[in-house]
């Protein structure tokens, strides 16, 4: 089976979700951002966008939106998503790292087996404020109304939290649920 392809973004924690995936054995291959997308096609079950400082330093991860595999974007590459499909991404309201608490509205796809309400860890410096056209609301807060996102149809989810860091609750279920979507996929 192909491994996962996790795209680094020059974000600090990409190198810990490596490591929770390969904790809970999930097979993945971590690439700059910078890689051609013909060498990324066809090599890899599905792409998660890692986080990273801005949208001006994305170089061809959103091109990696169109290469027909499950996405999973966190923090920067939910903005990555949304931009590249028509939403807005603007500075938030808090800004910075600390714990939130989410609501998860729909339990489907990458949020499959969680409780109603979980608490997360995440950066809200920048956030998605408008939903791009063809995606659901998974998970708001009372700081972010669209914590997390997906499109059914393309399979395609991002969330503004970092499930890879230890102060997010059962951030696992996240890569596991991710991992089962894309051997569905295949």
């Amino acid at each position: 089976m192909l491994p996962i392809c996790l795209v680094n973004n020059f974000g600090q924690f990409n190198h810990l979700i490596k490591r929770m995936l390969r904790d809970i054995e999930i097979d993945a291959v971590m690439i700059k951002n910078d890689v051609p997308p013909e060498e990324v096609e066809g090599s890899y079950r599905g792409i998660i966008l890692g986080g990273g400082p801005s949208l001006e330093r994305a170089n061809h991860a959103p091109d990696y939106l169109d290469l027909g595999v499950p996405v999973l974007g966190i923090c920067l590459g939910l903005h990555i998503i949304a931009t590249r499909y028509g939403g807005t991404v603007n500075p938030g309201k808090m800004g910075g790292f600390g714990g939130v608490e989410v609501e998860i509205v729909d339990h489907t796809g990458i949020l499959e087996g969680y409780p109603d309400r979980i608490s997360v860890w995440a950066s809200h410096a920048d956030e998605v404020k408008v939903m791009p056209e063809g995606f659901t609301l998974l998970a708001r807060s009372n700081i972010c109304g669209n914590e997390a996102i997906g499109n059914f149809e393309k399979n395609i989810y991002g969330v503004q939290w970092h499930p890879e860091v230890s102060h997010t609750t059962e951030g696992y279920r996240v890569f596991e649920n991710f991992d089962r979507i894309t051997q569905d996929n295949l």
